[in-house]
């Protein structure tokens, strides 16, 4: 993560500073403070940003531009670098560890619940924000906050959803597309035996192949652990999911078990897929070029179907901004985060960010972006209707570590490949997943 003699000054100088200053707060504290809460930066403080990679260049766009307000406004200067989807986990992991690198980092799921000690808690500015504009939504707000501290603020779902080609579902046969897992399953075989086959990830995807292995699995009524943190993967259920999923990669693009999350984009805009699980980025890049305009136009989107357990079940992807103890400028830190989630600036990133970033807070589900397109309403609700990661047991470090193994994706990879047995495949995601819920 390029770790340089100035992060190791910055960070000693850090220590004293923060000390000194004591993190001092201009204006109210505590929950449902007033709209004037501001926190004066220190002097001399520039900040380094790490974000994941965008898939939509209107959400990069906007978060730089808003960034340049910021500096102009405070004189603190933000450089904002970016990771690939599948490195901001290590990156932020050694950061935290190494107690160096960027001040502030957007990080996924419940990876904050690894290293919550190596974070800034940031409660007093999660209880403004959160009753200021209508509070946050339960199941981000879990993935930030532990033992009752914010130590991160959530900052948006990225929605999952089915992204497919009407004319072609509609020439297997199909008027509309299915709502149910059994005759999803016989579209897909329509589509492949058409030669517009699917294709799901089975790779390391952090957001697909983990929406889609959860997606599996909670369809079908398995969990991963019980509401007392005890792993009850070896299950019926979970040996139903597995049966359906091999009856689904025989429909697939050969390779889906390599993919990480911008393959499927890359192949259902090829031609190559008719239908996917995807974020709204896939549909849009075509809208946004004239030149794929009829592609766009076969493009739809809809929630995954229901399975055997009789309701909507989605994992869908969560991230966090979340600030290092280690940063030299807490105060700075934290007003460049305030100032990004007040409504003028949050309002206009979910804006530019076309229906890809659902928002944290409960006020901006108003935003008009929902209702501008019909393929942005599978979107809409992903922030209230999430599942977290490690149902049904509690947040913390084991459900964390488990997802950062891929315990879940590598379990269905195995077993539709052939490389295990189901049977064989569950017993060594169960040994796997012990290891940490053990601890």
């Amino acid at each position: 993560m390029d770790f340089t003699r100035r992060d190791l000054m910055r960070t000693t100088a850090g220590l004293a500073a923060g000390a000194a200053l004591g993190g001092k707060l201009l204006g109210p504290t505590g929950a449902r403070a007033q709209s004037d809460l501001s926190f004066k930066p220190e002097e001399g403080a520039s900040l380094r940003v790490l974000r994941w990679s965008p898939f939509v260049k209107g959400d990069e766009e906007q978060w730089l531009a808003l960034t340049k307000k910021f500096s102009e406004q405070t004189g603190v200067q933000v450089r904002v670098d970016k990771e690939s989807w599948e490195d901001i986990r290590p990156k932020a992991a050694v950061a935290a560890n190494v107690g160096s690198g960027p001040d502030i980092m957007l990080v996924w799921f419940d990876d904050p619940h690894q290293y919550p000690d190596k974070l800034l808690d940031v409660t007093d500015l999660a209880d403004y924000l959160g009753g200021k504009y209508g509070g946050w939504y339960d199941g981000m707000a879990d993935y930030a906050r532990r033992d009752g501290k914010f130590i991160g603020l959530p900052l948006a779902t990225i929605g999952n959803a089915i992204v497919y080609r009407e004319s072609w579902v509609k020439e297997a046969g199909w008027s509309e597309f299915p709502t149910d897992t059994a005759s999803f399953l016989e579209l897909l075989k329509a589509l492949q035996k058409n030669g517009h086959p699917g294709g799901f990830t089975h790779g390391h995807g952090v957001g697909d192949g983990n929406n889609y292995a959860h997606w599996l699995l909670w369809s079908h009524g398995g969990q991963m652990v019980d509401a007392g943190g005890k792993v009850v993967l070896d299950s019926a259920e979970t040996m139903k999911s597995i049966e359906y999923a091999m009856e689904l990669y025989k429909t697939f693009i050969p390779g889906t078990e390599s993919w990480l999350d911008v393959n499927n984009n890359r192949a259902f805009l090829a031609g190559e897929l008719s239908v996917i699980a995807n974020g709204i980025s896939a549909y849009y890049t075509p809208k946004n070029d004239p030149a794929q305009a009829e592609l766009a136009a076969d493009i739809r989107t809809c929630p995954l179907p229901i399975g055997p357990v009789g309701q909507s079940v989605e994992l869908y992807q969560v991230t966090s901004a979340v600030i290092f103890a280690h940063t030299p400028y807490p105060n700075a830190a934290k007003e460049y985060l305030r100032f990004m989630y007040e409504e003028p600036q949050m309002q206009s990133w979910i804006t530019a960010s076309s229906a890809y970033c659902c928002q944290p807070l409960k006020a901006y589900e108003n935003n008009p972006i929902w209702s501008s397109d019909r393929n942005y309403a599978p979107y809409a609700k992903a922030s209230a209707t999430l599942r977290p990661n490690g149902y049904a047991g509690p947040l913390g470090y084991a459900s964390a570590g488990v997802m950062a193994d891929y315990v879940l994706v590598d379990m269905y990879a195995e077993a539709v490949t052939g490389r295990s047995s189901p049977k064989e495949a569950i017993e060594r995601a169960v040994k796997r997943a012990n290891r940490y819920y053990s601890i």
